[in-house]
């Protein structure tokens, strides 16, 4: 069974756009490896005592990373656990440094159409309610964020089924089992 020390980590976090299904993937993750799992986004809304959608309207998206820097960097020092990451905390080069530093990480990479599909309905993302067309914006952000995203330890596709990848992140874990 996969050990964090074993490879020098604290934690495993794992990213990727909104809706890539990092909270689902992290939380039955940390179920097989026994770990607690921490969502980045739920603690901030747990810690503010208000949702994502009230910080960016109180204070905007600014203010809102400024929180999520700050709750990061706490989560990404924790030991044993996994880390969902909020899909825009890896553009702050702090949390980078931390994530490579304490963290073995996982990007959730998913087809910008499968992402405009889970995401059709949403209302609890302020980054799309902008008045471009969600393909636009989930575009422009992966744009921005592809090369922090591709530097991850291991980049799985969650463009299906999430048996089939956590198969394979529990293969690549177990891979290091000694």
């Amino acid at each position: 069974m996969f050990v964090l020390n074993q490879i020098n980590k604290k934690n495993i976090c794992i990213m990727g756009l909104m809706g890539s299904g990092k909270s689902i993937i992290g939380k039955d993750l940390s179920k097989y490896l026994k770990l607690k799992f921490y969502d980045v986004d739920r603690e901030i809304e747990r810690i503010t005592n208000k949702s994502i959608n009230e910080i960016f309207e109180e204070g905007g998206e600014q203010y809102f990373r400024k929180i999520e820097e700050r709750i990061c960097i706490e989560l990404l020092a924790h030991n044993n656990c996994v880390i969902s990451l909020g899909g825009g905390s890896i553009s702050n080069g702090n949390i980078r440094r931390s994530i490579k530093q304490n963290s073995y990480s996982i990007y959730l990479q998913v087809k910008i159409n499968n992402l405009v599909n889970r995401l059709k309905f949403s209302n609890k993302r302020p980054l799309l309610s902008k008045n471009l067309s969600k393909k636009e914006i989930l575009e422009n952000l992966f744009n921005s964020r592809r090369k922090f995203y591709e530097k991850a330890d291991l980049i799985v596709n969650n463009d299906n089924d999430k048996l089939l990848v956590l198969e394979k992140i529990k293969l690549e874990l177990n891979s290091y089992a000694k």
